[in-house]
């Protein structure tokens, strides 16, 4: 589900429950979203007053119910969570067809950058970066949670797939120009390297709060092809995945079992 979140979250909600629920009308087990698809908006002042704590929040309750009347599986990209310490998480959520959530994770890797265009962002200003990887059993197979700038870091992949990933999870909210350079690249990169199908939901076009993010919200299978790219528009697109393309791809190039331990790095 390609999203252009908003700054209010109920407005994000209904988008929400609507893509929940037309994805299941049109066949689909798994429903995946953005990054901060319950709210995007940089003036950290006015984020403040919407951002509540995980019980609380308006939009995972509208996820979790939508998602339990259709019966579909949803990976919730991510949402701005506060914590019971008052700092912030980025937190994704796999929620099941029941509405129950299966499994939490807090971006590991924050965002703080100068992008030549100007812009700059310091994501650790504002949220706590989380402690652990996650990998949780889903119907398409076992998913590994990842969240945007995670991407840029191949060693967390590698752990998500020793630990069983055959699908990787990389919501996002790209800005345009790191996209352009990078999002494609990357994205086949970790699926070439860890044997795994990448999803990855991401934001596009120009937002409430000023920013503009890349889109292209894709799907590439674990040989590095690309099954889906939505481009810019909003809206669902859909994927097949066969489970059996990843023992396929493994046993063509298995570098998951020539992996080894990096050892300390001498200075010559």
């Amino acid at each position: 589900m390609q999203m252009t979140s908003g700054i209010d979250p109920d407005v994000n909600a209904a988008d929400l429950r609507h893509g929940i629920a037309a994805a299941k009308a049109n066949g689909a087990a798994m429903v995946f979203a953005p990054e901060m698809a319950g709210l995007l908006d940089r003036d950290r002042a006015r984020a403040a007053t919407s951002i509540e704590a995980e019980d609380a929040g308006p939009v995972l309750a509208a996820v979790r119910d939508a998602a339990a009347k259709a019966g579909i599986w949803v990976q919730l990209g991510s949402l701005a969570i506060r914590r019971g310490d008052g700092r912030l998480a980025n937190r994704g959520f796999v929620i099941d067809d029941s509405g129950a959530i299966r499994a939490r994770y807090d971006k590991l890797h924050l965002f703080d950058a100068d992008l030549p265009t100007g812009e700059s962002w310091r994501e650790s200003a504002s949220y706590a970066a989380g402690d652990g990887a996650v990998v949780v059993d889903t119907p398409l197979g076992t998913l590994g949670l990842t969240i945007c700038y995670d991407l840029r870091f191949a060693a967390l992949y590698a752990a998500l797939a020793q630990a069983g990933a055959q699908l990787l999870a990389i919501p996002a909210a790209f800005t345009r120009p790191t996209g352009k350079a990078h999002w494609h690249a990357l994205l086949r990169a970790r699926a070439i390297e860890t044997g795994c199908f990448v999803i990855a939901a991401a934001q596009a076009g120009a937002h409430e709060d000023g920013r503009t993010t890349y889109g292209h919200s894709l799907v590439v299978d674990p040989w590095g092809d690309v099954l889906l790219d939505m481009g810019e528009a909003r809206g669902l697109g859909f994927a097949e995945i066969d489970p059996a393309r990843v023992a396929e791809v493994r046993a063509r190039m298995p570098v998951l079992q020539h992996h080894r331990i990096i050892p300390p790095v001498t200075r010559a």
